[in-house]
Formats: C-alpha cells, sequence, structure tokens
C-alpha cells in the first residue's frame, strides 16, 4: 500500500514540477523534459536516512544493526524484537525450503507446481489487469492517461497552459484517493475491490471517449472529458492501483516469492511500456473517442478475467492468529466471500483449488448468491467460502 500510494504522490509531485517551469520562456520545454530531476534531488538525499532493511541485514548476519533499525520502525522496543524473531523464523524455514535449488528451478516451479501455477496466472491477471486500464483500464489505463493527460487534455481543446493544470488535478486525485484504499484493502478484500471498481473505471472510460463528441464550441466539451478522466482516477487509485502488488507479495509461497514477485512486476512494467510506446499511434489511428472506447472495452475483458481467475487473498500476519477451526468469513457487497484472517497454510489450501472448480464456484455459489441477496433483497446468510470447500475436497 505504502508503494502504490507514494507513486501516486511522485506522479502529483511530478506534475507540479512539470508546472513549476513553464514560464522560463524559449527554454521551457528543455527545461520540462528535465523536470523530473528537481523531486529527484530531495528524493536522493531522503534516501541517506531511511533504515536499511532489517531482513537484509539479518540475511547478512547483522543481527545488531537489524534490531536498531526496526527500532527506527516500530513504536516500541517489545515490537522491534517481536518482529526480528518473525523476520528471523521465516529466513530459517526460507533456507531449509530453497537449499539445494537453484534461482532457476524455482523459477520454473512458477508453471510446473499446480498450487504455484494459480498464484502465477491470478497475480499475472491483476498485473495485466492493470495495463489494460486505459488500454482497457488497467495498469495502463492509469500510466496512459499519467503520461499523456497533457496530450489529453489539449484533445479535448484546453490551451497547453490549461492541460497542464488540469494534468496536476489528475496527479491530485490519483493521490487523494489512494489513501481510502489504506482501510479498505482489508475492509473489503483485494478481489472485490477491483470487481467493485473495473466497472465504474469502465464507464468514466466511455464517458470521456463520448464526452469528445460533444462540440467544442460547447462550454461542456471541456468540463465533460475533465470530470470523467478525474473520475477515472478517482476509481483506480483504491482499487487497480494498490491491489496488483499487495496481491502479488502474498500469494506466493515462501520458496517462490521472490521469483514469483518479479514475474509478476515483469508482467506490469513490460506491457505498461508496450502501452505507453502504442499509444501515439492508436490515438492517431482511431482518434479520442475510439481510443477510450477501446479501453473502456479492455477493462470489461480485466473485469471478466479478475472474476475468473483471481481468488480473495487476504490474510492474517503473526500478529494477527486465526481461532476456532476456520477463519471468520463475511460476504462483502460486491461479488464472492472475503476470507478474512487466513494464515499462509490456509491461503495454500485456496490455491489448491483447479482453476475450473474455483470458476464453477464463482458461477454456481457466489454469483447466485449475490444475486438473491443484492438484487432481489432476500434474506440470505453468507455464502460457504471458497477455502470450506476445498477442505471438504
Amino acid at each position: 500500500m505504502s508503494w502504490q500510494l507514494w507513486t501516486a504522490f511522485g506522479i502529483f509531485i511530478g506534475f507540479i514540477a512539470n508546472l513549476v517551469v513553464i514560464d522560463t520562456g524559449a527554454i521551457a520545454w528543455r527545461l520540462q523534459v528535465g523536470s523530473a530531476f528537481i523531486p529527484a534531488v530531495p528524493l536522493a538525499i531522503g534516501v541517506f536516512f531511511c533504515p536499511e532493511s532489517p531482513r537484509w541485514l539479518m540475511k547478512k548476519n547483522r543481527y545488531p544493526q537489524a534490531y536498531r533499525s526496526l527500532l527506527r520502525l516500530r513504536f516500541t522496543p517489545l515490537q522491534a524484537a517481536r518482529d526480528m524473531y518473525y523476520i528471523h523464523a521465516q529466513l530459517e524455514a526460507e533456507s531449509l525450503i530453497m537449499r539445494g535449488e537453484s534461482f532457476v528451478g524455482r523459477f520454473t516451479e512458477l508453471f510446473t507446481i499446480p498450487r504455484v501455477r494459480r498464484a502465477t496466472l491470478a497475480s499475472f491477471t491483476v498485473m495485466i489487469a492493470q495495463q489494460m486500464c486505459v488500454y482497457s483500464c488497467t495498469n495502463e489505463g492509469i500510466n496512459i492517461i499519467a503520461f499523456y493527460s497533457s496530450t489529453i487534455f489539449v484533445l479535448a481543446n484546453y490551451s497547453p497552459r490549461e492541460a497542464l493544470y488540469a494534468s496536476v488535478g489528475f496527479g491530485a486525485i490519483n493521490f487523494l484517493f489512494a489513501w481510502p484504499a489504506v482501510w479498505t484493502i482489508d475492509t473489503f478484500g483485494r478481489r472485490s475491490l477491483l470487481l467493485l471498481t473495473f466497472p465504474c473505471m469502465c464507464l468514466s472510460l466511455l464517458g470521456a471517449g463520448l464526452s469528445f463528441l460533444i462540440p467544442t464550441s460547447s462550454k461542456a466539451h471541456i468540463g465533460m472529458v475533465a470530470f470523467f478522466v478525474f473520475l477515472f482516477a478517482a476509481f483506480y487509485s483504491p482499487g487497480e492501483g494498490p491491489v496488483p502488488f499487495t496481491y502479488s507479495a502474498e500469494v506466493f509461497p515462501l520458496a517462490q516469492r521472490e521469483q514469483g514477485m518479479a514475474w509478476a512486476v515483469a508482467t506490469c512494467f513490460f506491457w505498461s511500456s508496450v502501452l505507453s510506446l502504442t499509444f501515439p499511434s492508436l490515438l492517431a489511428s482511431l482518434g479520442a473517442t475510439g481510443a477510450f472506447c477501446f479501453y473502456a472495452g479492455l477493462n470489461v475483458v480485466a473485469f471478466i478475467m479478475i472474476w475468473a481467475f483471481v481468488p480473495e487473498s487476504t490474510y492474517s500476519s503473526c500478529e494477527t492468529q486465526t481461532t476456532g477451526p476456520s477463519p471468520t468469513v463475511k460476504t462483502p457487497f460486491f461479488f464472492g466471500p472475503t476470507a478474512k484472517g487466513l494464515s499462509l497454510e490456509e491461503l495454500d489450501v485456496v490455491f489448491e483449488v483447479p482453476t475450473a472448480s474455483f470458476i464453477n464456484y464463482q458461477y454456481t455459489k457466489v454469483l447466485p448468491h449475490w444475486f438473491k441477496k443484492t438484487i432481489l433483497r432476500q434474506k440470505r446468510g453468507d455464502v460457504v467460502p471458497l477455502h470450506a470447500i476445498a477442505d471438504k475436497a
């Protein structure tokens, strides 16, 4: 969550830096190209004040330094000692699991071990969905709008100066609406946030594309384009923005976590670069309306992929242990159960369920339950959780 929150803040500061050098005369465009250097300087200085990762220090057998680092990162010495023991125990477990295995060997296990392969598919889905955002309204959805926001606003008949100001507004909304996810990502669950926000992002992109059809002589033309672009950012920030990296970091077993997260991040940024390079040509061939409607359609595809391939992953850390025979399960407001308080072992049970069985569960259990309870307003209890069905199997 911190990663997404401060990435959004960095985009916002980048837009401000671009605006700062706008009135510098003939060299303004040169300074705008290099404007990212402005926030990068204090960032580089700030890195020297960050504590080193306790986990890395412990891997280097530098336990005293690790404890001092944890003291800076925790409220009390007791919490620091607790987490130091937890990290130590996890490192010991990883060393036993990975003994004798090469990096390449564990990477191939992402596709050869059924439980890990399902986690790989799920993380791939949420990451590529992020790229389908404005190219389907996922990550590239947001990156395309972030990278080319000024271009988009100029196409909407903004002046270059007005477009830069509108881009700053886009960055501000992207940052502000990332804050709710700090609380909702564990309250509603990762899957539910995605399934709730993707239809909204789709409609926002569709609205932005159709707004380009409003005659440019009308004041509504500029206003509606900006409104829907900002609305898209508001829905993206608490959903597809933070979920992919949070989800991918927690779904893999310890033995394959390093390789799995590397694969997920590579998926994200490879398609981000592809979409960024192809957006200008797509805009030229389809026009603004066609490009945005195309992205809206990709959001629908991403929604279906998440529905079919991404199970809920919310599980507890070492601080919160599950009590009783099974975790507490709540039925959220949107499409499916959230397994709150799942331990890592119970998360393994979720991904042991074959993909075909999971899809069948969504269509025969979750969807009818949601329709009857939400649409027909029938009083119904909680749907049987997926991991409970897996236990019986």
